[in-house]
């Protein structure tokens, strides 16, 4: 690893307390980066900037809700404070369930669509200024398999979400293509992480891993390694392209 790579730039993780999250920040302050840690777990994502505080990297905790927009300006305003400005957007908080579209309420649809989507839209484009005065901006939107196909036949408001953070990425990378903002999406498959401590021992963990070619769970860690190249300089000639850390699912 090229613990340079990322020096002297800052990233905002969000839903970083945990899972694809903690890893990611882990990665880029690991890389050299300044790194806020966002999420709405106030005390683990404390306790990801305390870790990595202790280990000697650069990073802070701001709270953030990634529905509210209000929000989102504090967020981006605390992060120009505290490093002076802004080169890195993870969009990776998300929610998600396992009703058929039967049983989905409105209520229930419409948060999953303001997690999982509309927060990728507010912090875009809350970030926008900050990020055309870096030089060499990078967004990352982390998706999912599910952004290209129907998977179980369950949980609408997830794969409707996915798909669209999918679309949404390449209508931005071409917005801000001359602009000095790179955007691309992550799409993750079955990652062990502690969203699936209900499934662990069970035929759900089972039929994960056999649908997967390679023959187990992803890690965390290797998909915060994508992010951390399409992050960096390595990248600098893509945008607007998908890259899905899956394991060979969607090879299938």
């Amino acid at each position: 690893m090229d613990t340079e790579r990322l020096a002297g730039r800052t990233a905002l993780v969000t839903g970083a307390a945990s899972g694809i999250g903690a890893a990611t920040a882990r990665r880029l302050a690991a890389e050299g980066a300044q790194v806020v840690v966002s999420d709405v777990n106030n005390a683990a994502g404390e306790a990801v900037a305390a870790e990595l505080d202790h280990d000697r990297l650069s990073a802070a905790y701001v709270a953030l809700d990634v529905r509210d927009e209000t929000q989102w300006r504090h967020a981006i305003a605390a992060t120009v404070r505290l490093y002076g400005g802004l080169d890195i957007l993870v969009n990776n908080a998300g929610a998600g369930d396992l009703a058929t579209i039967e049983d989905t309420t409105v209520a229930d649809w419409d948060n999953t669509i303001a997690v999982d989507q509309t927060s990728v839209f507010l912090g875009m484009r809350e970030a926008a200024a900050e990020l055309k005065r870096s030089g060499h901006a990078s967004v990352v939107n982390v998706s999912s398999i599910f952004a290209a196909g129907g998977g179980f036949g369950t949980s609408p408001a997830y794969h409707a979400a996915k798909g669209a953070i999918r679309v949404l990425t390449k209508n931005a990378a071409l917005h801000w293509a001359t602009a000095g903002i790179r955007v691309n999406s992550v799409h993750p498959g079955f990652i062990d992480t502690p969203l699936l401590d209900q499934a662990r021992g069970t035929p759900v963990e089972e039929a994960m891993i056999s649908m997967t070619p390679m023959g187990r769970l992803g890690k965390p860690a290797e998909v915060a390694a994508v992010i951390a190249f399409l992050a960096g300089d390595d990248a600098a000639f893509v945008t607007g392209a998908e890259f899905y850390v899956d394991g060979g699912f969607t090879a299938v």
